[in-house]
């Protein structure tokens, strides 16, 4: 629901950036920079979560375990913390760790 209306809107902010741009219509330009930033944002951040994804899924373990229990405590420690960091940023459920 949410990829395809980012990847809708950066292709319609991509069209109007080259438009402006043929024209040298530098107020038009920079008028685009928000929506190319936050939608192409939003692309990538999708992309990343998508090809991350795992059919197995699972806790961290190994190596990734010892150093979020050495830094965090534990997994669930980390989780909070990531959540409290992230609840006022736009897009809060996307913490990257």
């Amino acid at each position: 629901k949410h990829h395809p209306a980012y990847v809708n809107n950066l292709n319609v902010a991509e069209e109007k950036l080259a438009e402006a741009q043929a024209k040298g219509d530098v107020n038009t330009v920079i008028s685009l920079a928000p929506a190319l930033k936050f939608n192409g944002g939003g692309h990538i951040n999708h992309a990343i979560f998508w090809q991350n994804l795992s059919p197995d899924g699972g806790e961290p373990e190994g190596d990734l375990l010892a150093a979020i229990n050495k830094d965090f405590g534990s997994v669930d420690a980390m989780r909070a913390q990531l959540s409290a960091a992230t609840v006022a940023v736009q897009g809060s459920g996307w913490g990257w760790f």
